[in-house]
């Protein structure tokens, strides 16, 4: 644990600290979700769907990249100044987009700064709720935390289509949407300052601290991975192909699979903060994948906006229990001075499973539409369910850390 832990003694996850916390998770996920909008920006300055993805992969692929040094700053410098500086990127990426005119490289370096800043945020977010929570309750904290994410996806998405509507054949559109993130990314960057002023730093350690591939090499999270990785190509199919699917269908919208989607998610996931108990966080990666499967299936057969409601129902529920596990027994697998690089990594599995899951669903539904690639993704989200569900079924689910620190001297060494 970093010595700028704000409060591991503390008894009870929902404080003061917890709250502030809470309440700026909601400001962030408000602003982020107004990407959803970003491909129509990109037609605006004259760009083709091609180019949108090419915008959004480079900035995903450069992000994945820059993790893994992200992943040892963290516990390096501590929480709290890199949760600044990632806040001060999304300011800075979101201030840049309101005067960029023109497809161009500086298109693509916001994007950058805004998909980087995204994934430290997240980062510092979750290592700092975990190393607040009272030990044996990480899981719970990250549960609890993460159904702010799914109310501010219902006020983002709501508040985007308000400026879209308000400012609809304006010039000043774009500017208005990239300005409410801007707004909302100073609250947020206020937020966390004041949560994380006055903890202390830690000091840079006398030797080189191990690298991101040396902690994965020595406390490899397992078949975490390969549920990470599922849970990423899961979000491809919902976050980046949903759009194109209601178009395809000459259906008015996402927005009622998206709302539905986070009610159903907020609700499961506060009352099913403590399942993990009782169940074993393995068996509810399973089921949570197995939510993901059923909504892909069910997709299929959606010829209006309301047949989108039941396969959001499914997908939330299998986010609400998926996300805060696989987290929770991924970054468990590093000891805790290094659960920052774990929880970092552990996310960017996430990503890695949509940016390679993406192209491949993708070409599948230019060759053979999505009524080929909604059941592939269910049959593959489906088949990976139940291999780690048998694979982690006798495994036992203990959340109290093990005593593991008397390995890390030897990366020390190496390094």
């Amino acid at each position: 644990m970093t010595a700028d832990s704000p409060g591991a003694a503390t008894e009870t996850v929902y404080d003061r600290v917890f709250w502030q916390a809470y309440v700026a998770n909601v400001v962030l996920v408000t602003g982020t979700a107004m990407n959803f909008r970003f491909a129509e920006f990109v037609t605006a300055l004259g760009g083709t769907e091609q180019d949108a993805g090419m915008v959004a992969g480079t900035a995903l692929y450069v992000s994945l990249l820059a993790r893994f040094r992200l992943a040892t700053a963290l516990d390096r410098f501590g929480i709290g100044r890199m949760w600044r500086m990632s806040a001060l990127m999304f300011v800075v990426g979101s201030g840049s987009l309101i005067f960029i005119d023109r497809l161009g490289p500086w298109l693509y370096v916001a994007r950058t700064f805004i998909t980087l800043s995204i994934a430290g945020m997240f980062s510092c977010s979750l290592s700092h709720v975990q190393a607040h929570a009272p030990v044996g309750r990480r899981t719970e904290a990250i549960a609890a935390l993460g159904s702010s994410g799914f109310l501010g996806t219902i006020l983002g998405a709501q508040l985007v289509d308000l400026i879209f509507l308000i400012f609809r054949g304006s010039e000043a559109l774009f500017p208005a949407m990239f300005g409410a993130m801007l707004a909302l990314g100073l609250v947020y960057l206020a937020m966390i300052s004041r949560l994380t002023n006055g903890q202390p730093h830690p000091p840079p350690p006398d030797t080189a601290p191990p690298s991101a591939w040396m902690l994965l090499r020595t406390h490899w999270p397992g078949l975490v991975v390969l549920a990470a990785l599922a849970m990423g190509g899961c979000f491809s199919v919902t976050q980046v192909f949903l759009t194109r699917f209601a178009s395809e269908r000459q259906l008015p919208g996402i927005r009622t699979f998206f709302t539905v989607y986070a009610v159903t998610a907020f609700v499961f996931r506060v009352t099913s903060r403590n399942w993990h108990r009782a169940t074993g966080r393995h068996r509810l990666v399973m089921i949570g994948l197995l939510g993901h499967a059923v909504c892909q299936v069910l997709l299929t057969r959606a010829a209006s906006e309301w047949d989108l409601v039941v396969p959001a129902i499914c997908g939330g529920f299998g986010h609400a229990l998926l996300y805060p596990c696989i987290v929770s027994l991924g970054a468990g697998a590093f000891p805790p001075r290094f659960r920052g690089a774990g929880t970092t990594l552990t996310l960017a599995f996430g990503d890695l499973g949509t940016a390679l899951s993406a192209p491949v669903y993708g070409a599948v539904i230019d060759r053979f539409g999505f009524s080929t690639m909604l059941p592939l993704a269910g049959i593959v989200t489906g088949a990976i369910a139940v291999i780690y569900g048998l694979a982690t079924f006798r495994r036992s689910d203990d959340e109290h850390p093990a005593i593991v620190e008397p390995v890390e001297p030897a990366i020390e060494e190496v390094t």
